[in-house]
């Protein structure tokens, strides 16, 4: 019998080791879909601002998703460096919004809403730094940084195992490097061993949390702001919902302490939340645009697997796709859909047989 004075300890959860070559690949295929999780938000938040009377918030969500986007391909290049394969062009890429990340917290709900303040409060929870101490989690996952963590932790002690060499067996050739992206300092490098791979877990998790996850700073220089440091992704956030640019000598305790933000709510176009087809019947201007929109994302993420998969040069080609994306979801979010809301793209998953 037990000692009823004896205090008790709960029992943890086991935490999701990766142990192999074959598991390692496998979550970084989540990464994978973890970064791409992330842009319909932020393009549905960056779509809906008008840009003359919200251009700070324009600046800070496009250059988040930019970053995000280097995310996504340095997730990528991790993946070719071990001898995976990236995936992007499937019907997993695109469920139903409001959805989770990929084998994330079930807590955290991401969902295709114009910027406001449920905006906010979904990239804040969404880019929201680990605690200190927190533990690596290969699975359910509470934040992005203990997610990398687990994959960091992989590597160094799969490579000790095993050695670099088997490790980072994969083709060089289909690594996709770029020297410069507008809105961002943020770099897209080459994956080819150890020390490639850390570099690439570090410009990930550090953009979107801070240096050291103590600071504001994600160590790049603000193309925007020459005079100081730039901004992790978590605290642009915070600068938006405060009002409040941070400066040289804030901290997250401290709160920003800088310049004014202007954020005009006023300036906004109303998207519908989680719009869907379904939501109008067949060869309606609404739907037919929904689903052009859709035709030209999964085109883009065909593109995108391609130049993951051996074709890197065709990365810009994609990139330029997103022009097409931002005026067919502007074009969106200009048609009434009742109630004083207007339509919105519904990142909905199209059969390759089926696009035009």
């Amino acid at each position: 019998m037990n000692d009823p004075g004896q205090q008790r300890t709960a029992v943890a959860p086991p935490r999701a080791r990766i142990e192999t070559l074959e598991s390692l690949r496998e979550h970084l295929q989540w990464a994978v879909e973890l970064e791409h999780a992330t842009l319909p938000p932020y393009l549905c938040a960056l779509y809906s601002l008008d840009p003359e009377q919200n251009p700070d918030a324009v600046q800070v969500v496009s250059s988040v998703f930019v970053e995000e986007m280097i995310h996504l391909a340095l997730a990528a290049n991790l993946l070719n460096a071990v001898g995976g394969r990236p995936r992007l062009d499937t019907p997993e890429m695109l469920p139903h919004h409001p959805r989770r990340l990929p084998h994330g917290d079930p807590s955290l709900q991401l969902s295709l809403v114009p910027f406001g303040p449920e905006a906010l409060e979904m990239f804040l929870r969404l880019e929201q730094p680990a605690p200190p101490g927190a533990p690596a989690e290969g699975d359910h996952y509470e934040t992005i940084g203990q997610f990398y963590d687990a994959i960091e932790q992989a590597l160094r002690r799969l490579c000790a195992e095993l050695g670099e060499r088997e490790v980072f067996s994969g083709d060089p050739s289909r690594q996709v490097i770029a020297d410069h992206f507008s809105h961002t300092a943020g770099r897209l490098n080459r994956v080819d061993d150890l020390d490639t791979a850390l570099a690439a877990l570090k410009e990930i998790v550090e953009q979107g949390e801070g240096t050291s996850r103590g600071e504001v700073w994600d160590g790049d220089q603000d193309i925007f702001h020459p005079d100081r440091d730039e901004v992790a992704h978590y605290y642009r956030f915070v600068e938006l919902k405060l009002g409040r640019r941070y400066r040289r000598g804030d901290t997250p305790q401290s709160g920003p302490t800088g310049e004014p933000v202007v954020v005009d709510f006023a300036g906004v176009r109303p998207m519908r939340r989680n719009p869907r087809l379904a939501d109008h019947p067949l060869d309606s201007p609404i739907r037919t645009a929904q689903q052009e929109f859709n035709n030209t994302y999964c085109t883009l993420l065909q593109s995108l697997e391609q130049a993951f998969n051996g074709w890197p040069k065709t990365l810009g080609p994609a990139i330029r796709t997103m022009y097409a994306l931002k005026t067919q979801a502007q074009s969106l979010m200009e048609m009434p859909d009742g109630d004083g809301s207007t339509a919105g793209p519904t990142f909905e998953y199209v059969e390759p047989e089926l696009r035009r």
